[in-house]
């Protein structure tokens, strides 16, 4: 990720036509974009089109732009300019090269809540678990992931790693905590 600006920051520099901005853009909400369109039915090529349809309408709104967070969340407002891109997509009809599910058109149903709901603590996960790796010991990581993760047994970690089993306890309770703190500060900073 080329920038752990707050996203208040990076609509600024968006605003202000900064090209590093565009690619900190994608970097930090590109897979968020593109997973929810899987989601909601898009083939792979299709969805990462969408990623470029949403920076385009981005493009024509942020002139000028300024951030006002009484009048909604970004969350609300990048789910809001998902749901029109694939929109838009699907009004282009029969001659477009993508077929969009018809399910995709109801966007006030709980389907389209759920999978937005699921794509965003995905992206949350994803990105406090970049933040906080680089804090781990690959022991903890590894205990982590075969524990917490795939659901090994704690005895078998343990062997497998060739720590203690109360290590492989210590480090699922110490990452959870953090991960659980990290994604607050997201969500508190992003709405």
């Amino acid at each position: 990720m080329g920038s752990l600006t707050t996203h208040t920051e990076l609509l600024g520099r968006l605003a202000d036509s900064d090209p590093l901005a565009w690619r900190d853009f994608v970097d930090r909400y590109g897979g968020l974009i593109s997973g929810f369109a899987r989601r909601r039915g898009l083939q792979d090529a299709d969805a990462e089109d969408l990623v470029q349809d949403v920076l385009m309408a981005m493009v024509k709104v942020l002139p000028g732009f300024q951030y006002d967070r009484g009048r909604g969340s970004f969350r609300g407002y990048l789910k809001t300019a998902c749901l029109n891109a694939i929109r838009r997509r699907q009004a282009r009809g029969p001659a477009a090269t993508v077929e969009v599910p018809s399910a995709v058109a109801d966007d006030a149903d709980a389907v389209v809540q759920e999978a937005w709901e699921a794509e965003w603590r995905k992206y949350h996960m994803g990105l406090a678990w970049q933040r906080l790796a680089g804090e781990l010991s690959q022991a903890d990581r590894s205990a982590f992931q075969l524990y917490a993760v795939e659901g090994q047994e704690a005895a078998a970690t343990a062997q497998t790693l060739g720590v203690s089993v109360d290590r492989v306890y210590q480090a699922k309770s110490r990452i959870l905590k953090r991960l659980s703190t990290l994604i607050a500060e997201q969500v508190a900073d992003e709405g």
